[in-house]
């Protein structure tokens, strides 16, 4: 175990870089927003006769942007001596004028994380204005405050009474200039996010829904409707399905995403109309009416492809868009429930690597894939969290002993529980668990008691490279028996197992006689060393059977005491949600819990900077009691 910590600081005067079209990095437009809302009071505010909860005004933005300070620690081993660990403090101090302070909240404004309280229409940071948090504000908040440590409790009421974005898709970009990586897989993973699994076509009812479920809509796709053209004169009119203004394309992707304002959603809009994904059905501007288009240009694709080497988009008032029937099939519309892409079409290939608690990287280049084994492990997990499969021949702890199994069998699941046990002083259960497991996987792949009686070299005669090779596995063996039993099982270890006295005593017992009889001396309740290198291979295969034992009441206790407890945790409930059957648009994203940082090298990069997409998932909304947390 770490001796106590260390601890160093250091102080910065924070230099933000920006781009080439002069607005900060990303990473550094978040850290900033969120420092700026943790130290101010969000407070009712009133203006043109009414009150604004939750809010606050240009001057406190600008006064506490004049001198704003953070620290961040992070602790790891030190270099000088890795047994230890070392926590660093780094202040961050920003400093700017009121000017400057402005134009940075015009960033926040552009990238959707607040907006005007009394008029959310208006795109300008006003000298005078009253200013309240986004959803999407709310979910970059969350994540700095979780990823930090900040408590946050003069906040809570905020969370508490306003939606939250509960799943952020983040583009990744180029370290040297922050612009998103476009590839066609990152285009397919942002396209189905953009369309949603069915076309959104809003209820009838809309205006007259709460906030809540206002934003719940809004949250399952861009807003669809139909369009009609006139006919000529002796003709037909002519309808468009499943078409979109494109004003509200930029507002969904500037609200959904990470894309850090209307000028990069529209480079997004254009890659969708370059890919043959979306097409312009009309834009009746006047002569005279300002028109901002937005031009991209890559490698078209092959003959058959609909990937075009340029595409461009409209950003007017009057411009609609459709949805292409390449789109459609891209979208997975037509398909049957449940059904998938074919290995050969454009699928988004899993491959799994994970980092932390619930940061599983799963990359979002386009490759083959076998989906109809995927869709069957991912139904089947759901179920088995569910605890729903064979309810009628199981009762409550027959489930909850199928959920740990499950679990434990899935490293994002087995992740996320280890630090639920160890924030319950019982992660030894697991640790415990897991190592025996490991030890019996490695005893049986090639069993030391059969290489002992059968490769034993007669008196005089030399073991051969085959013989030497079973008898250095049978003493890693027995090392890592004892380790085991030091670690979790001796009196007063590191990590000592509450267990039934029964067992223990039984354990101990054993082992006193075998000690006795190897050394002549009693046992001291530790095994050195010198004397488990005696062990022979059945009396292993004695310990594995009392280790086994002692599992299976480590097992019942973590089904039946921890496992009721962890599913209802908002970190548990939040990967469920990713996890539903009726999710499946998830797929094509790895997962980051939303109180996890961005990792430093995001998931998906490698020196060439392919890029991907992930999303991260809102524990406070998947935690609150209203609709968009079951159906989101």
């Amino acid at each position: 175990m770490a001796t106590p910590q260390e601890a160093a600081a250091a102080s910065t005067s924070h230099m933000m870089k920006t781009t080439k079209r002069g607005r900060p990095f990303l990473k550094d437009t978040l850290d900033l927003f969120a420092t700026l809302i943790v130290s101010l009071q969000l407070q009712t505010n009133r203006q043109f006769f009414r009150n604004f909860p939750n809010s606050f005004l240009t001057d406190d933005a600008a006064r506490n942007l004049a001198s704003l300070k953070f620290s961040q620690s992070n602790r790891g081993p030190d270099p000088r001596e890795p047994s230890r660990i070392v926590t660093t403090t780094t202040t961050t101090t920003f400093s700017m004028t009121r000017e400057m302070a402005k134009a940075m909240c015009q960033h926040f404004m552009d990238a959707r994380l607040i907006e005007n309280a009394a008029d959310p229409g208006s795109n300008l940071f006003k000298d005078r204005g009253v200013y309240v948090l986004t959803p999407k504000g709310l979910h970059v908040l969350e994540r700095f405050m979780s990823k930090n440590g900040i408590n946050g409790d003069h906040l809570a009421h905020v969370f508490t009474s306003q939606p939250i974005c509960m799943k952020l898709l983040h583009l990744e970009r180029r370290s040297v200039d922050d612009e998103i990586i476009v590839s066609h897989g990152v285009i397919t993973a942002l396209f189905r996010r953009f369309v949603g699994r069915q076309p959104n076509y809003p209820p009838d009812n809309i205006d007259s829904l709460d906030t809540f479920l206002k934003y719940q809509e809004r949250s399952k796709g861009v807003a669809l409707m139909d369009v009609t053209e006139r006919a000529a004169p002796g003709g037909k009119s002519i309808t468009h399905r499943t078409c979109f203004p494109a004003v509200s394309a930029l507002e969904w992707l500037c609200d959904f995403t990470s894309v850090i304002g209307r000028e990069e959603a529209a480079e997004m809009a254009a890659q969708f109309v370059r890919y043959g994904l979306i097409i312009l059905v009309s834009d009746k501007r006047r002569n005279n009416d300002s028109a901002i288009i937005f031009t991209v240009r890559g490698a078209a694709g092959g003959p058959n492809s609909p990937i075009q080497q340029h595409g461009e988009f409209r950003c007017t008032a009057k411009a609609i868009y459709k949805i292409t029937d390449e789109g459609r099939r891209l979208a997975r519309w037509d398909q049957p429930e449940g059904a998938r892409d074919s290995p050969n079409s454009s699928s988004v290939a899993l491959s799994t690597n994970a980092r932390s608690s619930e940061d599983v990287v799963e990359s979002a280049e386009a490759k083959s894939v076998g989906d109809a084994q995927k869709l069957h492990r991912r139904m089947s997990l759901t179920e088995k969290l569910n605890g729903s499969h064979d309810s009628d021949k199981k009762g409550r702890k027959e489930n909850n002993s199928e959920r740990l199994k499950h679990i434990i069998e899935e490293p994002q699941l087995r992740n996320l529980f280890r630090e639920f046990l160890r924030a319950n002083f019982c992660e030894e259960n697991l640790s415990f668990y897991l190592d025996v497991q490991d030890f019996k996987r490695k005893f049986n792949i090639t069993s030391s008691a059969v290489a002992a009686t059968s490769t034993a070299a007669r008196p005089g005669q030399k073991s051969t490279p085959g013989q030497a090779a079973m008898e250095r596995h049978h003493e890693s063996l027995i090392q890592m028996a004892f380790v085991i039993y030091n670690t979790y099982l001796a009196q007063s270890s590191q990590c000592e197992l509450n267990i039934d006295h029964g067992l223990r005593n039984e354990l101990s017992g054993y082992l006193s006689d075998v000690i006795t009889n190897l050394t002549g001396k009693a046992f001291q309740g530790r095994v050195e060393m010198e004397q488990a290198n005696a062990f022979n291979a059945t009396q292993l295969q004695t310990m594995i059977r009392l280790y086994e034992r002692i599992q299976m009441h480590v097992f019942r206790l973590m089904a039946t005491d921890s496992v009721p407890k962890f599913i209802k945790t908002p970190r548990f409930l939040a990967l469920k949600i990713q996890l539903n059957d009726d999710d499946d648009d998830l797929d094509d994203f790895p997962v980051v819990s939303a109180n996890n940082s961005t990792p430093s090298v995001p998931p998906g990069l490698n020196e060439e900077e392919v890029g991907g997409a992930y999303v991260t998932v809102s524990q406070r909304a998947a935690a609150m009691d209203r609709p968009q947390a079951a159906h989101n």
